[in-house]
């Protein structure tokens, strides 16, 4: 067969009814996926550790510093994933020294750098400042010297001086809250914004990505708070895991509710949209948006969640069904980002056909590339933990 003729035959393979010849390749595809569950397992993990910092939930505390630290590693690689898409990804940078108000996408400069630079590493220092000093008098070599470094040649452990750190991490991280918001809300105001897309174009596109981050950065601690512990071969504490576990199924409740709302909000309307989202649904989406994102990622953590609101059954069990439902609703909300982004991309603005998306295994768009940038931030926190061990922190009466 002629080569252009076989050209021609794949892409019309992928095509069902009517779309136009613009569409038949999806411009955003796994890497673009990845952007908003990053950033939403940032977002979510920093809301967690405000819980018992600003909310005074102390239950919560053996997961502060491992919330904001694991909102800190993921931060570092929430840029990835754009710059990998990007045709001249070595001019990525220039988004963050000539940031503008004239683009939801450019104003993402400002957006991260005030999150990265004056939200997290200045409540990471705070925090930290005085274990950083005692570990630098107590270390030797390279570690007395990094220590000291990240001191940033500080010295003073006084009273006045940590109370000082207290007042001042604490401000930080009451003005942390609503950069989180956001951080994430910006992100689903990106979708929310296209009116060509009506599978995005929606106002509560920014509220189901909010309550989704929370969700899913909530339960990316309660795993690894789980997984460290176990690795650690420490005891677990059981009133915080399930104190964690409460907050998520509260969470996820609301999410479900501001995502079923919107769906009824659009049945509601009908527009002449109305149709083609409803094939959407129940075709090309039907198993990653009913069965994972729905099913497994929703309903089936709300009602195992639920029931152990209520029975409590030994430690053991109770772990292992909170480790099974975190990872479950990570995994549903990874596909309600796949459904979001993808999803929108498979029906024709036409509104009479569709095109189809399979997704590769190498290349910078394929499964593999994805998987690096998902595995990681986890390299980062491990290395992070290293650092700054939160078990080895002295306990400071501020």
């Amino acid at each position: 067969m002629n080569p252009e003729f076989e050209n021609l035959y794949q892409a019309l393979s992928k095509v069902d009814g009517f779309i136009y010849p613009n569409e038949i390749e999806l411009s955003w595809s796994i890497l673009i996926v990845l952007y908003p569950f990053i950033t939403g397992l940032v977002a979510g993990a920093f809301i967690l550790a405000s819980l018992e910092r600003v909310f005074n939930v102390k239950s919560l505390k053996p997961t502060y510093v491992i919330a904001l630290l694991t909102s800190f590693a993921f931060l570092l690689v929430a840029t990835m994933p754009l710059i990998f898409h990007l045709g001249q990804p070595l001019r990525a940078w220039e988004i963050m020294i000539t940031p503008h108000l004239t683009s939801a996408m450019a104003i993402f400069g400002f957006v991260y750098l005030w999150y990265l630079m004056i939200v997290l590493l200045l409540e990471i220092w705070f925090d930290y400042r005085y274990d950083l000093v005692l570990w630098a008098r107590e270390s030797s070599g390279f570690k007395k010297w990094m220590y000291k470094a990240l001191a940033l040649g500080s010295d003073d452990i006084s009273p006045k001086s940590l109370k000082l750190d207290s007042k001042l991490g604490y401000i930080v991280t009451v003005l942390g809250i609503p950069s989180a918001f956001l951080l994430h809300g910006y992100v689903g105001f990106i979708f929310g914004s296209i009116k060509a897309n009506p599978w995005w174009s929606t106002v509560m596109m920014p509220i189901i990505f909010l309550f989704s981050a929370m969700v899913s950065g909530i339960a990316l601690v309660m795993v690894l708070f789980i997984v460290i512990n176990y690795v650690r071969k420490q005891k677990i504490d059981m009133l915080c895991l399930d104190t964690i576990a409460k907050y998520l199924f509260y969470i996820i409740i609301i999410d479900f509710t501001m995502e079923s709302l919107d769906q009824i909000h659009r049945f509601y309307e009908a527009e002449e949209s109305f149709e083609i989202i409803s094939l959407l649904m129940s075709g090309h989406l039907k198993f990653t948006l009913l069965v994972m994102q729905i099913g497994i990622g929703m309903l089936l953590p709300l009602a195992t969640l639920g029931i152990l609101q209520f029975y409590k059954p030994k430690e053991t069990l109770r772990k292992t069904l909170y480790l099974i439902t975190g990872i479950l609703v990570l995994i549903g909300i990874f596909f309600m980002r796949w459904n979001v982004v993808i999803g929108g991309q498979l029906f024709s603005k036409s509104f009479l056909g569709f095109t189809s998306f399979k997704l590769s295994l190498i290349g910078s768009e394929g499964f593999l590339m994805a998987s690096i940038w998902l595995i990681v931030p986890f390299f980062i926190l491990a290395f992070l933990l290293w650092i700054f061990p939160p078990w080895k922190k002295t306990p400071v009466d501020h």
